[in-house]
């Protein structure tokens, strides 16, 4: 019976918690698809840990295009980052060199690549659901779609297949959460984490910015 009164209270509790956000989020925007337009325009700064390449930083610059429906934000994005590629990777490529350069009855190869630089240029839209938590955040979660265009370059792989197998555009997908707090009326400090999946390439990322807004703020967005 305790244990039976204990589940009930946790369910109470889960019912409860999830009614308030629910309510929060359609205080927010209470809108439809008419409402898109341009609120906002960011610069943000990251860090990101990748699978293939050397952790390192990135600057982007985002905006804000307003509610699609109740609680959910439209938030289009460019961001550029450039790393070296980890010394593992740089062996594979160089073995993969070598057997292409073999010949029937010559030795194969060993080829010293130096340091390979790997660059991204990414364009993304996240949708965001919003909601409102104490002492004036916001707080969002979501995910986004976005197209990468990635370049390799280094001395001994300029002009080569290597480079040929580092250059691409491809399309990704991330899920993403944070926070934003609004320090005026017409400005905005914000954090987020990111996960990030590429076809060749994963990496979590953390990002800080600050926003300035244009225009009035949705319902339930205004400074407290």
């Amino acid at each position: 019976m305790r244990f039976r009164g204990v589940l009930t209270g946790l369910a109470t509790a889960m019912a409860l918690a999830l009614s308030v956000q629910a309510s929060a989020a359609q205080s927010l925007a209470d809108y439809d698809y008419t409402n898109l337009k341009f609120r906002g325009l960011g610069v943000e700064w990251g860090y990101l840990w990748p699978t293939r390449v050397d952790a390192t930083q990135s600057i982007g610059v985002r905006a804000d295009l307003g509610y699609l429906g109740p609680g959910v934000r439209i938030v289009p994005s460019i961001t550029y980052w450039s790393s070296h590629l980890k010394q593992g990777e740089v062996t594979k490529l160089a073995n993969r060199m070598a057997d292409f350069m073999v010949t029937q009855g010559q030795l194969r190869p060993t080829l010293d690549l130096g340091q390979i630089k790997w660059s991204d240029v990414q364009f993304t839209v996240d949708a965001q659901g919003v909601w409102r938590v104490p002492f004036g955040i916001l707080s969002y979660v979501g995910a986004g779609v976005s197209i990468h265009v990635l370049r390799g370059s280094g001395a001994a792989i300029d002009g080569t297949f290597v480079q040929d197998l580092l250059d691409e555009v491809t399309a990704g997908l991330d899920a993403h959460g944070g926070l934003e707090y609004p320090v005026a009326d017409r400005v905005r400090v914000f954090g987020q984490a990111r996960y990030e999946i590429l076809s060749h390439l994963r990496y979590a990322q953390i990002r800080l910015g600050a926003q300035v807004m244009f225009g009035q703020p949705a319902p339930g967005e205004e400074r407290r």
